[in-house]
């Protein structure tokens, strides 16, 4: 503004300037034959989106009509108001019928300033991303990749998956990108071997640097089998991989389910036909074991080892747990 005041009071003087110097008469036939246009500039540097006035002095006192030569670089309206829309040059004219004044406008390329450059997350977590331009024109946001990570129209990334994803920062038709990287996760169980015995239970858990909860299966449910919260149950005897997965990172357990020893308060049992007798059996495993006889007429046997001798002859006694069986000669008499 001062130094548009300066401009028009500079106009102003040479102005009177003319009139004091030159007799009337001679001022009037200079004005009648020369017409003339003086500015008040005739080059300008602006950044997009600003706006400012020229001013027009003409000898003849009328107004001049203004034109852009690209007014989508810049336009102007009537009044000589001025408004940078992109970046580039355009000519800016003041016309009178017999004559005409420019002045040359550059407008400024908007330059992006993004912080950070670059960033590492992991799915789940977030970073902030912040962008300055030269003009502070406002900015819009987007990842050439949503699957990889999303960014809103504050900034702020969040990691989707693993990956690479560029996040795009634009204003004023340019742009910066800022390169993500969404990490794998690292993943750590509490133990590498588990013994059990049918029917036992344990847990796995697992320690996941990006805190996402892992996916977990077992690599054959006859053996062994786990629920999403880590809990392994033991069905039968043999050996199963318990695996826990978070995007693509696996790491396993191996499930052993160990055949029982079974030991039995006798090995031979001599009975008389008609007589009873028990027998038991100590399972390593804490199981019951279940009871069976080679010859049923001969004994029989329940769920608890009670024996019956039915008849003369011999028979076998067996104990059974998981994969161990043991048995108890049985020898009947008269």
């Amino acid at each position: 503004m001062l130094n548009l005041k300066k401009v028009i009071l500079s106009i102003t003087l040479s102005l009177m300037a003319i009139h004091f110097i030159l007799p009337t008469q001679a001022v009037s036939a200079l004005s009648s034959e020369i017409s003339f246009i003086i500015l008040s500039q005739y080059d300008a540097k602006v950044n997009i989106g600003d706006e400012f006035y020229l001013i027009a002095i003409t000898s003849t006192g009328k107004n001049v009509t203004w034109k852009s030569s690209d007014s989508k670089i810049v336009s102007v309206n009537k009044y000589g108001k001025v408004t940078a829309k992109k970046s580039g040059t355009a000519v800016i004219t003041a016309n009178l019928k017999d004559t005409c004044a420019s002045c040359l406008v550059s407008v400024n390329k908007t330059t992006i300033s993004i912080n950070p450059a670059s960033g590492k997350i992991q799915r789940g977590e977030s970073i902030k991303l912040t962008a300055v331009t030269s003009n502070g024109s406002k900015v819009t946001w987007k990842s050439r990749k949503t699957s990889i990570a999303t960014v809103d129209e504050h900034g702020t990334v969040i990691g989707k998956k693993p990956g690479e994803t560029e996040i795009t920062c634009s204003a004023d038709g340019n742009q910066v990108t800022c390169l993500v990287t969404v990490d794998y996760p690292t993943v750590t169980l509490n133990r590498s071997h588990i013994t059990l015995y049918r029917g036992q239970t344990d847990k796995l858990s697992a320690e996941v640097s990006s805190k996402i909860k892992p996916q977990w299966r077992t690599n054959k449910k006859s053996i062994a089998t786990v629920d999403q919260n880590g809990n392994i149950t033991a069905i039968k005897n043999g050996t199963a991989i318990i695996t826990a997965t978070v995007d693509g990172v696996s790491i396993s357990c191996e499930i052993i389910v160990e055949k029982p020893e079974i030991k039995l308060s006798k090995e031979e049992l001599s009975m008389k036909a008609g007589s009873s007798a028990t027998i038991t059996a100590k399972v390593s495993s804490g199981n019951s074991p279940t009871w069976s006889t080679s010859n049923p007429n001969i004994i029989s046997i329940n769920s608890n080892g009670q024996i019956k001798a039915l008849k003369k002859g011999k028979a076998y006694v067996y104990a059974k747990e998981d994969g161990t069986k043991v048995k108890c000669t049985i020898y009947v008499t008269e």
